[in-house]
């Protein structure tokens, strides 16, 4: 693209509006992702009593199993979520941008 396309989208309100809403969006899910993994590895550290303890009687599992699964797996749907927003509506405003800008 040439320069003067670059300029004309930083120089769109709308593409502000989009790294604003992008960044947001992904700082509010990482610290979600964080906040979870670290209060896990805060329960390990400091009650992993707690965490062995099984999930019903006679059971070999324990709870700290299907916490670290639930932990993984919310990991890859906040990522697929992110994933999903940004190939939508953020590439559709994106385009849009870009149309604009090209015309």
């Amino acid at each position: 693209m040439p320069e003067t396309v670059y300029a004309r989208v930083k120089q769109d309100p709308r593409f502000d509006e989009l790294t604003r809403r992008r960044g947001r969006f992904a700082v509010t899910l990482s610290v979600l992702v964080l906040v979870v993994y670290y209060s896990f590895i805060m329960v390990v550290a400091f009650r992993p009593d707690w965490l062995a303890q099984p999930i019903a009687d006679g059971f070999t599992t324990t709870l700290g199993i299907p916490i670290g699964v639930a932990i993984i797996i919310g990991a890859w749907l906040t990522t697929g979520i992110y994933v999903r927003r940004a190939n939508t509506e953020f590439d559709r405003l994106n385009d849009q941008i870009v149309k604009d800008a090209t015309t």
